[in-house]
């Protein structure tokens, strides 16, 4: 689109939820029609990027040609909702939201950055600013970046917004009286950003999993409208990975028009072939197939639906943020003695001692996976130190430089734990790292691509800026309180939907990857890791992955997210069709 003087020509993809706003904040002003990207380009030539940026609030990328000044920018939401990769090739600069369009450009060369790979076999995703690709970066949340004829190939990004500048606003301890405050700021903040992300044209929903976050959303959402919401879920023939009953009770209490489509193996597994597609680049959280297959689900109902995704992050959602102080209390020699006991059963003598045990449990002590919980405990009583005992939560290969050939061994996120150190809690130190990193590069691309693969929009109402800076701004006791996370968020739920509804163990979209491995995915998965295979490719060391493969299949150890990861890749290169760089 070009704006109203010609100087200035956008692609852009995405929504500016505040646009109506914007224009009343420009003035009289000559509209053509009713876009937010005419907006966009209105605020620009009357404010410039920066100004222009700080004042929007949406989920967006967008490139910007200045035909007076000969530049080009480029620029991405505070929280990295929308995509946008850039890079030099061969002495030309390139762009696109997905990275499959740079296939089609000749400069292009595909090599592959083995340091990527090494913290994909990690992570599970790999980290921005890095790509897949050698010399193809993400442009990082909140950040836009210009290139001009005399700033090219130096040309980095600038920021105009950046989480930490708001860390410091944290509060150590709540005054007297102000929890309840607390909880009707948030309801009304909340609740505030539903209605501006509910404001569309076409048909709206919102997915509907049955825990804290997507139930508060679809809560706040029933409660504006006069007709039942549209709600949807999956649910699986597995009983033990079934939520689709709980989402179907509190659907039921908001009489929202509720939607649950039961998946069988063979609809999971039929997903796998097109993951590569869909991603782009190596991605490894198990949770993107059932995602991408509520995300089908609901397109063929509507155009648009809200998520609870970043509840987690802000309110204290995550088990590790809880774990910590529990951990931590006992002295290192005890830890060390309780981790050995624990690892001296294999995590299938845990699930069978589990199992026996179960009925004579508290609803607290009812867990998903309880072998691979009792492991992870275990390695992380063995730590003395808040960045050792992340890093080793957050790794699923411990030791990548002995699988990628090639890879430097690097300590993810030193850096930003350097910015983080001003935060006096773990637990709000956690928080952010996961906010900075985990969020924007597994979650909310988990959220996008698979939505944007069935063409569906989703919106995000936990990540507006004024509910960041809310959740910044609440003590640590207002999220964690008495070993259970999300404290302020259960409150406000609390007003919606009775607690007996909602209190069960945190799950999220769950598959039974450890048993399909060795099941009905492994005739697949041999072939993928064959060890003439990865040798003929020479990226990847095969002895590791035969070892930890042979150990997952005979059930020593539940090795399913370390043999995901090499699967993705697998999977990724294969249908590359990429030779070795």
């Amino acid at each position: 689109m070009h704006s109203r003087s010609q100087r200035f020509v956008v692609v852009f993809n995405g929504e500016i939820y505040n646009h109506i706003e914007l224009r009343r904040q420009l003035g009289a002003h000559p509209w053509r029609g009713h876009s937010d990207t005419e907006t966009l380009l209105a605020c620009i030539e009357a404010w410039g990027i920066d100004k222009t940026l700080q004042n929007a609030t949406g989920m967006f990328a967008f490139a910007l040609w200045d035909r007076d000044q000969l530049t080009l920018t480029l620029a991405r939401d505070r929280v990295g909702e929308k995509p946008l990769y850039y890079g030099w090739q061969n002495d030309t600069f390139i762009f696109a939201s997905e990275l499959k369009a740079f296939q089609a450009h000749p400069a292009f060369n595909g090599a592959i950055d083995r340091q990527a790979l090494g913290h994909f076999l990690r992570l599970g995703y790999i980290p921005a600013p890095a790509s897949i690709y050698q010399g193809i970066y993400k442009l990082p949340p909140g950040h836009f970046l210009t290139l001009s004829p005399q700033l090219k190939t130096d040309a980095q990004p600038i920021p105009y917004w950046k989480l930490q500048n708001i860390l410091g606003n944290t509060r150590q301890a709540a005054p007297p009286g102000s929890a309840n405050d607390g909880v009707n700021q948030l309801e009304s903040v909340l609740s505030e950003a539903v209605r501006r992300q509910q404001m569309a044209d076409v048909p709206l929903g919102a997915f509907l999993s049955g825990g804290i976050d997507s139930s508060l959303i679809v809560a706040l959402m029933q409660a504006q409208s006069s007709t039942p919401i549209r709600s949807f879920t999956i649910g699986f023939t597995d009983q033990e990975y079934d939520e689709s009953p709980h989402a179907e009770a509190v659907a039921k209490h908001l009489r929202t028009d509720h939607t649950t489509l039961i998946l069988t193996p063979d609809d999971i597994q039929g997903v796998i072939p097109n993951l590569p597609q869909i991603y782009d680049e190596p991605f490894a959280d198990s949770s993107q197939i059932p995602t991408f297959l509520v995300a089908r689900l609901a397109q063929q109902h509507v155009t648009v639906c809200l998520s609870g995704d970043g509840g987690d992050e802000l309110f204290g959602g995550y088990n590790r943020y809880t774990w910590y102080r529990r951990v931590m209390q006992h002295p290192s020699w005890l830890r060390r003695l309780a981790g050995t006991a624990m690892t001296s059963l294999s995590p299938a003598q845990w699930q069978r001692l589990y199992t026996w045990l179960r009925p004579l449990l508290p609803s607290s002590f009812q867990v998903k996976i309880p072998g691979e919980r009792a492991h992870k405990l275990a390695r992380a009583l063995r730590h003395d130190s808040i960045q050792s005992l992340y890093s080793d939560l957050i790794s699923q290969w411990q030791n990548p430089e002995q699988v990628v050939r090639g890879f430097a061994a690097a300590p993810p996120y030193d850096l930003l734990w350097q910015d983080l150190e001003s935060l006096p809690e773990p637990e709000h130190q956690m928080m952010a790292l996961d906010a900075l990193t985990y969020l924007p590069d597994d979650i909310l691309c988990k959220l996008d691509r698979a939505a944007m693969a069935v063409s569906l929009e989703t919106r995000v109402p936990f990540l507006d800026p004024a509910v960041i800076e809310l959740a910044w701004s609440l003590p640590l006791s207002s999220k964690v309180r008495e070993g259970q996370g999300k404290w302020i968020l259960r409150q406000v739920l609390d007003r919606y939907v009775p607690r007996t509804i909602i209190e069960r163990p945190k799950m999220g979209f769950s598959i039974p990857l450890d048993t399909w491995l060795r099941g009905p995915l492994r005739e697949w998965a041999d072939d993928l890791l064959s060890t003439d295979l990865l040798d003929r490719q020479g990226f990847l060391n095969a002895q590791p992955i035969a070892e930890t493969w042979q150990g997952h299949l005979n059930g020593s150890v539940n090795a399913q997210h370390q043999i995901w990861n090499v699967l993705m890749f697998q999977a990724w290169l294969n249908a590359q069709r990429c030779a070795p760089r």
